[in-house]
C-alpha cells in the first residue's frame, strides 16, 4: 500500500494484513484502492453506554442533506441512548423528517417465538420508513445463516473530515446499554435466569475516522445494491411484507460523498464473512472468508500472547488454529474471556452450545491456555458479548464475528483489523484493568500477566469455596467451568451443534479440505 511521507509516496508494508490475493474475493470493490487504508483514527468504545452516548452526540448535530447508513442484527426503536433519552427510533425518525438521508439494512430474522427478533426489526423498519427513511429487512443469506453485521456510518455534506463510522459487537437494541459498573441495561432482553432480572453486559465498539469510512460505506453499498429479492417469497412472508409495507427490492441510493481525508495514525483493514450460497452475492459470488483467513494468518505470526473476548469460543475449526499456534510458538500464552452460561441455556438450546464449547476447550487443553468468565461485584455473571482479539500487542480486531464456524463461514460479518502496537496495548490494558480491578496491568510481559490472571481468579474462586468468609477479593474473573453434558444430552446435542447452531457456509470441497 502507499502513503505520503514528506511530500513523496512510499511503499508501506503491513505484514499482519491480508493482501488482495489472500482475501480471495476479486469480485469486491473493497480492494480497488488497496487492501487496507492508512491515516485513520480509531477509538475503542468499551461498554454499550459509552457507544450509545457517542452515537447520540454525533446524530444530534446532523443537518438536512447529511447521510446515515447502518446495518444491524436486531434493532429496538424504543432503546434509549442516554439515561434521560431519547430513544434511537425517536432520534432517527426526527432526522429523517428533517431531511437527513437514512438508509438501513436490518436482518429480517426469525420469529420472536424462536427467541429471535423478527417483530422488533419489522417495527423499527416500519417506523423509520413512515418517517421518510428507507429500511430493508434483508434475508439474502444462506439458509440457517443471519446478517450479523453491526455498522453505523455518518456522512456530512460538504464536510468529509467530520465523517465517521462505528463497527463492533453492539446492536441498537435492549440489553446493550450497560457501563463499567455492569449493573445491566434497564431495558432488558430475554436471557438465562442466572444473569438476573437486569443482565450485566460487556461489549466493545470502534469509532473510526479517516479513509476507512469510505471502505465501510462500500461494504454497505455492496449489500444494498444486490439485485436479488430481499426475502424468499412464500405466502406467509408475502402477507407479512404487505402488512408491514416493506419493499422486496432495494431502491436507488443517494449520491455518496468523497471519502474522508486522513485523520490519524492508524492503519485499518476491513474484513468480512459471506457464505457460499445460491444465488451468490454479486460482490462475493464464491463467498468471502477474510475474517477466518486474517485470524489464521495472525495466529501463525503470534509469539507471545493471544488475548480474546468472545461470546462463544466454539468449533474445532477455530480451536485447531489456536492449537497450531501453541505448537509453533513455545512461549505463546492464550487468555480467553467468555460468558459463564449461554444466553439461552434451556433444555434444548443449552446442551448444543455447551457441547460445542467443551469440544473446543478439549482441543485447547494446555497449561498455556486459560479461559475465564466474568461477574460483577454483586456476584452476578456478566454476559460477554465483545468480539475482540489482540495478538502480541500489535494486531487487533473488533467487529461482529465470533470465534465459531458460523461466524467464520456462514453468517455475514464485518470486522476491522488494526496494526498498531500503541492502540492494541492500550485497549488490552483498559480491559485488563477493568476485569482484574487494578491499574497495575503489566503491559510488557505476557507471562507475568498470564500469572496475574490465574492468581486473581484463584483468589475469588477460593473465597467462594470457603463460604465467602471475609472481604470479597478484588477482580471480576472466575475460572471458566462449563457444565458437562449428561449421557442422554451427548446423544443428540452434537448433531444440533454442528448442523443448526454452528453451520458451515463453505463449498463442500472446501469443507473436505478444511480450507477457506
Amino acid at each position: 500500500m502507499r502513503s505520503a511521507s514528506g511530500g513523496h509516496w512510499v511503499v508501506v508494508t503491513h505484514e499482519w494484513f491480508l493482501t488482495p490475493e489472500e482475501r480471495g474475493n476479486p469480485a469486491t470493490g473493497l480492494d480497488a484502492n488497496g487492501a487496507w487504508t492508512e491515516g485513520n483514527l480509531v477509538r475503542p468504545l468499551v461498554h454499550g453506554a459509552t457507544y450509545f452516548q457517542r452515537l447520540y452526540d454525533e446524530l444530534r448535530v446532523l443537518r438536512p442533506g447529511d447521510q446515515v447508513y447502518f446495518t444491524d442484527w436486531r434493532g429496538d426503536p424504543d432503546e434509549v441512548l442516554t439515561d434521560r433519552g431519547p430513544s434511537i427510533g425517536e432520534v432517527l425518525c426526527e432526522l429523517a423528517k428533517s431531511g437527513v438521508t437514512i438508509r438501513a439494512l436490518l436482518w429480517r430474522s426469525h420469529s420472536d417465538h424462536l427467541d429471535f427478533n423478527s417483530q422488533e426489526n419489522q417495527h423499527f423498519g416500519t417506523e423509520l420508513n413512515e418517517a421518510g427513511g428507507a429500511v430493508l429487512l434483508d434475508q439474502r443469506v444462506r439458509r440457517l445463516a443471519s446478517h450479523h453485521q453491526k455498522l453505523f456510518v455518518i456522512r456530512h455534506r460538504g464536510n468529509p473530515a467530520a465523517d465517521l463510522a462505528f463497527v463492533g459487537g453492539i446492536d441498537l437494541c435492549h440489553g446493550r446499554r450497560d457501563d463499567v459498573r455492569h449493573l445491566g441495561d434497564p431495558q432488558t432482553a430475554p436471557m438465562d435466569r442466572r444473569y438476573g432480572s437486569r443482565p450485566p453486559w460487556h461489549d466493545v465498539m470502534l469509532e473510526l475516522r479517516g479513509p476507512v469510512v469510505g471502505d465501510l460505506l462500500r461494504c454497505f453499498i455492496e449489500r444494498w445494491d444486490d439485485p436479488h429479492p430481499l426475502d424468499r417469497r412464500t405466502p406467509y412472508r408475502m402477507v407479512i411484507q404487505r402488512l408491514a409495507r416493506m419493499p422486496r427490492h432495494p431502491g436507488e441510493l443517494p449520491e455518496t460523498f468523497p471519502d474522508p481525508p486522513p485523520a490519524g495514525p492508524h492503519t485499518v483493514q476491513v474484513l468480512r464473512t459471506y457464505a457460499h450460497k445460491h444465488p451468490g452475492f454479486p460482490f462475493a459470488p464464491h463467498g468471502e472468508y477474510s475474517i477466518a483467513r486474517a485470524y489464521l494468518k495472525a495466529f501463525r505470526r503470534a509469539k507471545s500472547l493471544i488475548y480474546l473476548e468472545d461470546q462463544y469460543l466454539w468449533s474445532n475449526l477455530v480451536a485447531e488454529g489456536l492449537r497450531e499456534a501453541l505448537e509453533r510458538s513455545p512461549e505463546l500464552r492464550i487468555i480467553a474471556v467468555v460468558p459463564r452460561y449461554p444466553d439461552q441455556d434451556g433444555r434444548v438450546s443449552g446442551p448444543p452450545a455447551r457441547h460445542a464449547q467443551l469440544e473446543a476447550l478439549r482441543l485447547l487443553d494446555s497449561d498455556r491456555v486459560a479461559v475465564y468468565d466474568l461477574e460483577n461485584e454483586n456476584g452476578v455473571p456478566i454476559y460477554v458479548h465483545a468480539k475482540v482479539c489482540i495478538v502480541d500487542d500489535t494486531w487487533m480486531t473488533c467487529g461482529s464475528d465470533n470465534f465459531n464456524r458460523r461466524s467464520w463461514t456462514s453468517d455475514s460479518e464485518l470486522t476491522c483489523a488494526i496494526d498498531s502496537p500503541e492502540l492494541a496495548r492500550s485497549l488490552r490494558s483498559q480491559l485488563w484493568s477493568e476485569h482484574l480491578c487494578t491499574d497495575k496491568t503489566d503491559e510488557a510481559d505476557p507471562i507475568t500477566g498470564f500469572t496475574t490472571w490465574r492468581e486473581t481468579a484463584a483468589e475469588l474462586d477460593n473465597w467462594y469455596a470457603n463460604g465467602c468468609q471475609g472481604p470479597r477479593p478484588p477482580g471480576r474473573i472466575r475460572r471458566h467451568r462449563p457444565e458437562p453434558l449428561t449421557r442422554t444430552q451427548s446423544l443428540w446435542a452434537p448433531w444440533l451443534a454442528g448442523h443448526l447452531y454452528d453451520p458451515d457456509g463453505r463449498k463442500h470441497a472446501a469443507r473436505r479440505r478444511n480450507t477457506f
